[in-house]
């Protein structure tokens, strides 16, 4: 039940959300001694990580987008042209990616979330384990979130 004294809104409003965004940070900050550690560090902010990959052509062949916070590599997206799958140019992204973030970022870990249509045998392949598995997101679909921890 919502009290009389609020109001409901439904609408997407970017200052709220800057506004929402700052004061769960600022809560959490506050409830916990590890992400206040991370306050002034290199790893307090999100940093993009992007790599591609251009065909002779210079037509894009395949890239990653991610980030890199609190020493973790988070991988957005990881594509590949389907003429060139099969070729390594996964591989050699998510190398390049990796190498970025331990590196030159700090980082310890990776993480990616994958449907079960894309690529989930990739990344076991590669090193990720398997640490959650969320049936019918979206439905029909399975969705598999994976994790890997160097060193």
């Amino acid at each position: 039940m919502v009290c009389r004294m609020f109001r409901l809104v439904t609408e997407v409003d970017k200052e709220r959300r800057d506004l929402l965004r700052t004061r769960l940070r600022e809560t959490n900050t506050a409830a916990s001694s590890v992400l206040r550690s991370l306050r002034g560090t290199p790893h307090e902010r999100e940093f993009p990580l992007h790599v591609w990959v251009l065909d002779e052509t210079g037509d894009l062949a395949g890239g990653l987008v991610g980030h890199t916070w609190a020493t973790w590599l988070h991988v957005t997206y990881l594509w590949v042209d389907g003429r060139h799958r099969g070729s390594g140019l996964g591989s050699a992204l998510l190398d390049a990616a990796e190498h970025t973030a331990r590196t030159e970022r700090g980082c310890t870990a990776a993480r990616v979330e994958t449907w079960d249509f894309q690529a989930p045998g990739f990344y076991t392949g590669r090193g990720y384990d398997v640490r959650c598995v969320i049936p019918d997101y979206p439905p029909g679909i399975t969705e598999y979130t994976l994790v890997k921890r160097w060193g």
